[in-house]
């Protein structure tokens, strides 16, 4: 039996490889929407700050969000094809599949862009998507998805990049995995106290099983 019944995934930054388009589209946007573009010069630190942190930073409004949030939407799925995973995900999720653990994947991305980046065999080892998702709106996402799988908070684990991955999960009392190589910094993350520190693809299917 696996440690957990349930894997939570994020997507941007924990499956998919979408910093880069992120940084670019985001800076494409920044003058039709009224915000300030990302320095690129301060990159590490950035990447040490939480989602509220750089919104405030960039002067992005939370009336915007959800104007920005589909324009983001439909820019990516102009670019979806040319997103990758990151190195060794398809074998880790069928790892993870093949252990006996159920996956579900919450983000704020469309289920369509994430379904395009997946592909169908590996959209196959997904048992519930939950998409669209609010930027501080994880907490609702996550129990809707445990209610749907008749899974406990303790029998699942979140995966994501961000502190914000890591308040959601611990606010409903699900155990926590931080990824180190997406969007936020991986001495920040570990600083965050999350249950598994995950310094590699690989490490994740010995933390399941």
């Amino acid at each position: 039996m696996p440690a957990y019944k349930l894997i939570i995934f994020d997507f941007d930054g924990t499956l998919g490889d979408t910093m880069g388009w992120f940084l670019d589209a985001s800076d494409a946007m920044a003058s039709r929407f009224g915000y300030l573009p990302i320095d690129r010069g301060d990159l590490d630190n950035l990447r040490r700050k939480s989602a509220r942190e750089l919104m405030k930073l960039q002067k992005v409004s939370v009336l915007k969000l959800p104007m920005l949030a589909a324009h983001f939407q439909k820019m990516m799925k102009a670019d979806a094809g040319n997103i990758r995973l990151f190195d060794g995900v398809p074998e880790m999720l069928k790892a993870v599949h093949e252990s006996g653990a159920k996956i579900a994947i919450v983000s704020s991305n469309s289920e369509e862009n994430i379904r395009i980046v997946l592909g169908p065999e590996l959209c196959a080892l997904v048992s519930r998507f939950s998409c669209g998702a609010s930027v501080f709106g994880k907490a609702t996402k996550f129990r809707k998805v445990l209610a749907a799988m008749s899974t406990k908070p303790a029998e699942a684990l979140s995966i994501g990049d961000e502190t914000r991955d890591i308040d959601a999960a611990r606010e409903i009392g699900m155990a926590t995995g931080a990824v180190c190589w997406g969007y936020t910094n991986a001495e920040a993350l570990k600083a965050y106290g999350p249950t598994h520190v995950l310094e590699t693809v690989l490490d994740i299917p010995a933390v399941v099983a």
